[in-house]
């Protein structure tokens, strides 16, 4: 009874955890899709203040430049975090139902151990 218990106390946490990842990520994901949108914002302000948004043209504003290679690794680096974010999702369905027919329930901790 008392491996039960502990199994189940693991499990819990292990859900826990992971639920704390899942909201982490998904608050970096938008974050990074703020701050991208805020940068392309800035970049057609440059663009229209120069009179120029032909990237390869000499005189391209270079601030416009920068914000752009910051705001397409801003992009990658949210499309990484949705792949670890499908990830944890996947980890926290398989923690849920897992092996011995234990579940554990979201709500208030509370553990279901079926025989």
């Amino acid at each position: 009874m008392k491996s039960r218990e502990t199994l189940a106390r693991l499990r819990r946490f292990q859900v826990d955890a992971t639920h704390r990842r899942v909201a982490q990520i998904e608050t970096m994901i938008a974050e990074f899709s703020k701050m991208a949108r805020e940068l392309e914002r800035e970049i057609a302000t440059e663009e229209q203040r120069a009179g120029i948004s032909d990237i390869s043209h000499f005189a391209y504003p270079t601030y416009a430049r920068a914000a752009r290679a910051r705001r397409d690794n801003l992009q990658r680096s949210a499309e990484e975090l949705t792949t670890q974010l499908d990830e944890a999702r996947l980890f926290l369905d398989e923690a849920l139902a897992g092996p011995g027919k234990e579940r554990i329930l979201d709500g208030g901790g509370a553990t279901l151990l079926a025989g």
